[in-house]
């Protein structure tokens, strides 16, 4: 193990953070200036910017040919982002989600994690899969900023009906002084990007030095070492708009992200690479299937009080860690992966799964008790 490579890792992450908290200021200053929402601004700017390092990565692979590396970015990556990302930033503090997340972009992303599962059945990302999952990318992008201009308008028109002359989304203090000047809030959003990126490729670069040194194969190295390195971007990002009040920022930069990935990373490469990105036999058996399984899991949590809770946080690494584990003992070959399978096939999936279910009926009952005693309360 090379002390460089350790070096370069301890660097990639003081950049990383770094680069977070001047991305997290640049975009809230910009959400204010223009009167989006925090919410856009992290699924569209912020999360084409956390998800530069996947692009760099995914096409350096397969120009190198090395395409498992490619695949086991984009899909552990999204696998990071719902389940490790989202867990711990839940953990941080308990993240909202706006109703427009869980209508559109969170069903968007389900649909997009299928698409690319049934583009894999054959072995290949051709070109043409790419051009339709890039078009996906696209129709999401236009429709995000129309929703929120048609959604800012209506907040006007109610709040002039009212004779309210508040503003519609103050933001924060900082963000609005920050606001005052377009151009200094782009350039806090190049230099974050700029960080981001050199810290990720440095730290990654580190990572996959140790991981080859240790016998690993690429598309492990992929699901792991790399995906989490090029994931630290939205981590820091989530983690540090969590701890400034953007909760929807936080929420958002993890969906855009995923979208980005499957549309923009895997779909340009696809497109870059002309004959197209083979897909193992094993990713489309196990690894894609986990990421939609991710994506879907999702789903419940929001629709349920629209707040991803602590607890649900802590499911969410827990089920990483089970992930990651069997990733570890599966390309090791190690005599405790028949044991650690038969455990989390027949106790702890379906005893999550249990859970899942029980607390989202409790939430549904929660939620319609609720609704009746409103209902009540305005007859009456």
């Amino acid at each position: 193990m090379d002390v460089l490579d350790i070096g370069r890792i301890v660097t990639g992450l003081v950049l990383l953070v770094l680069g977070g908290e001047f991305l997290v200021r640049g975009a809230s200053a910009l959400a204010g200036r223009f009167g989006i929402s925090s919410l856009v601004i992290g699924l569209t700017v912020v999360s084409a910017a956390t998800s530069a390092p996947e692009f760099a990565v995914s096409v350096g692979a397969v120009l190198r040919d090395e395409p498992g590396l490619a695949v086991g970015n984009v899909v552990g990556s999204n696998i990071v982002n719902v389940l490790l990302i989202l867990g711990l930033s839940a953990l941080v503090v308990p993240l909202a989600v706006k109703r427009r997340l869980v209508r559109f972009d969170l069903p968007l992303m389900v649909v997009l994690s299928v698409l690319l599962l049934l583009v894999s059945l054959d072995g290949r990302i051709s070109a043409v899969d790419g051009l339709i999952l890039f078009f996906g990318v696209v129709v999401h992008t236009i429709m995000s900023v129309v929703i929120s201009r048609r959604d800012a308008k209506t907040a006007v028109n109610a709040r002039e009906g009212t004779g309210d002359s508040a503003t519609v989304d103050p933001a924060d203090e900082e963000g609005a002084a920050l606001g005052a000047s377009v151009s200094r809030s782009l350039f806090f959003v190049l230099l974050g990007v700029a960080l981001l990126v050199a810290g990720a490729t440095l730290l990654v670069e580190g990572a996959v030095n140790i991981a080859t040194t240790l016998g690993v194969s690429s598309l492990v190295v992929g699901l792991t070492v790399v995906a989490v390195g090029t994931s630290l971007p939205e981590l820091a990002t989530s983690i540090i708009a969590v701890r400034r009040g953007e909760r929807d920022l936080a929420v958002g930069n993890v969906v855009g992200s995923n979208i980005m990935n499957i549309g923009v990373v895997l779909g340009l490469t696809a497109l870059i690479s002309l004959e197209g990105i083979p897909v193992s036999g094993a990713a489309v058996a196990f690894d894609i299937p986990v990421m939609l399984a991710a994506a879907v899991a999702l789903l419940p949590i929001a629709f349920t009080g629209f707040a991803v809770a602590r607890w649900e946080g802590g499911l969410f690494v827990v089920l990483y860690a089970a992930y990651t584990g069997y990733l570890v003992l599966a390309a090791t070959a190690h005599d405790a992966l028949e044991g650690f399978t038969v455990a989390m096939a027949w106790f702890v999936l379906p005893l999550i799964a249990l859970t899942l279910i029980s607390f989202t009926a409790y939430e549904i009952g929660l939620r319609k008790g609720r609704r009746d005693l409103d209902q009540t309360t305005t007859s009456t």
